[in-house]
């Protein structure tokens, strides 16, 4: 007859990713003619608890190569962006988002300049990136246990009691 033991373990109990695409502007030190190029470094981020929803805070940094002065002279210029997500994870189970679950975010698509432009002396960039975002929390399991069952086998020796009754102490001497 098998009773029933509740283990308590840790699962995921919430997983989501989700797709945004972002706006940045900001004004570089000379006045630029051309943007000949832009990439995205740098990127952090953490997810908290905000209610029952995460809130993803990160940051990343954008590097934009341009011309100025007539295309007669280059920069790099490199600015810091910050963000704030919040996100509405789908919980399994009637599972609730506490302040012991632990939340891991991943980026499954690094932030990446989708578009740039130069507009009454700001550069514009257009980015993308996609986070996935698991919830790990408590989960209790429940499992068979079989109380009477006996697995073990008895294991029998082979020597013999007479054998042992039968030996020469004086064998070293």
């Amino acid at each position: 007859m098998a009773n029933f033991k509740e283990i308590i373990t840790k699962s995921v109990i919430g997983k989501a990713k989700k797709t945004n695409s972002m706006n940045f502007s900001f004004t570089p030190d000379e006045k630029a003619n051309t943007v000949l190029g832009c990439w995205v470094i740098n990127h952090n981020f953490s997810g908290v608890n905000q209610s029952g929803k995460v809130g993803v805070n990160g940051s990343f940094d954008v590097n934009v190569w341009y011309s100025y002065d007539n295309d007669t002279k280059t920069k790099v210029n490199t600015k810091r962006f910050n963000y704030h997500e919040l996100l509405n994870v789908p919980l399994k189970d009637e599972a609730t988002l506490t302040n012991n679950s632990e939340i891991i975010v991943r980026s499954l698509k690094q932030p990446t300049v989708t578009n740039v432009k130069i507009e009454n002396d700001n550069i514009v960039l257009d980015l993308e990136k996609e986070l996935g975002v698991e919830i790990v929390g408590d989960t209790l399991i429940k499992v068979p246990v079989e109380d009477d069952y006996d697995d073990y086998e008895e294991i029998l020796d082979d020597v013999e009691e007479e054998s042992i009754d039968s030996v020469d102490e004086n064998y070293l001497n």
